[in-house]
């Protein structure tokens, strides 16, 4: 029988890790991490990263490890994300991929594209010209020489839309259709995908309990020591949820009252955005989900069997 992947994702607080680590305990899994914030240092209240007691229960791999100075990529996980997988299976364990973020998992079901290298000179062109107009009129004439672009790159996104700019100008094709011309690494696993399809109302509960949790697990503290390290504000740990809302809050921009709800405002928006992305992306996925824990669990376990 072909060796198995298990990928669990969902919107920002679905559940996924709780559900990861009890699935993990019932069939000798081991958990790597598939979510883009989760992977820095200096975050682990704002990531919502697994606590102390969650790593005890089950091994976890690829949290807070890198520097948020250092630029870090979806290939960049992917290279570690294979090795980390063979060593699971080495071990006669179940690799079990869990987070938010849907292009570390299309790395993982349809491969990452082998887009040429841009040149040097031109990608600082770019960075510049993107700085010089804003993110708003850039994002505008990304748009206008790459449609494909629309709905696929979040208006925010800076450093997605700085890179699909460079692809489209330098290979006269867009970052889309290179992504159509690539393929899995894993065709010959047996990749079993789980999304977790919790109901809206439940999910906006869930919001607002982790914004109050992370006042209390000192957040404050957190954000003051990212801002101290005055990183490049083109990298991607710029967009993490909190930081500028904590930032304001401690210069008497927003009261605490303000600074939580803007935080819920835009967990909110960011998970509405994950769930948008899942209906288009991932069609061919299980998607579960009980108000019961254990309920939701043998659901799992019987996709998973």
């Amino acid at each position: 029988m072909s060796k198995k992947i298990i990928l669990i994702a969902g919107p920002t607080a679905s559940g996924k890790s709780k559900l990861a680590i009890e699935i993990a305990r019932k069939i000798k899994g081991e958990i790597i991490n598939a979510d883009s914030m989760q992977v820095y240092k200096e975050f682990s209240v704002l990531s919502s990263r697994p606590t102390k007691i969650d790593l005890k229960k089950v091994k976890h791999h690829l949290y807070g490890f890198q520097p948020v100075k250092k630029h870090f990529s979806t290939g960049a996980w992917l290279k570690l994300v294979k090795k980390q997988i063979n060593e699971c299976l080495k071990k006669k364990k179940v690799p079990i991929l869990v987070g938010g973020t849907g292009l570390y998992f299309e790395a993982i079901t349809k491969g990452i594209s082998k887009i040429p290298n841009t040149n040097l000179k031109a990608r600082h062109k770019i960075r510049k010209l993107q700085k010089k107009i804003g993110q708003n009129k850039f994002y505008k004439k990304l748009l206008k020489i790459d449609p494909l672009t629309k709905n696929n790159i979040d208006p925010s996104d800076t450093q997605r839309s700085i890179r699909a700019y460079e692809i489209k100008k330098f290979t006269k094709k867009s970052i889309f259709e290179w992504y159509k011309l690539t393929k899995s690494e894993f065709k010959k696993f047996q990749i079993i995908k789980i999304f977790i399809d919790i109901p809206r109302e439940k999910l906006l509960k869930n919001i607002s309990s982790r914004a109050d949790q992370m006042f209390k697990n000192d957040c404050v503290k957190e954000v003051n020591f990212f801002l101290r390290l005055n990183i490049d504000s083109s990298l991607s740990v710029n967009k993490i949820i909190g930081v500028r809302e904590i930032k304001d809050y401690q210069s008497g921009v927003l009261s605490l009252a303000q600074a939580k709800e803007l935080i819920n405002i835009k967990t909110r928006q960011y998970a509405k955005r994950q769930v948008t992305w899942a209906r288009g992306h991932m069609l061919d996925w299980n998607k579960l989900y009980s108000n019961s824990f254990s309920s939701l669990c043998k659901k799992v376990l019987k996709v998973i069997s």
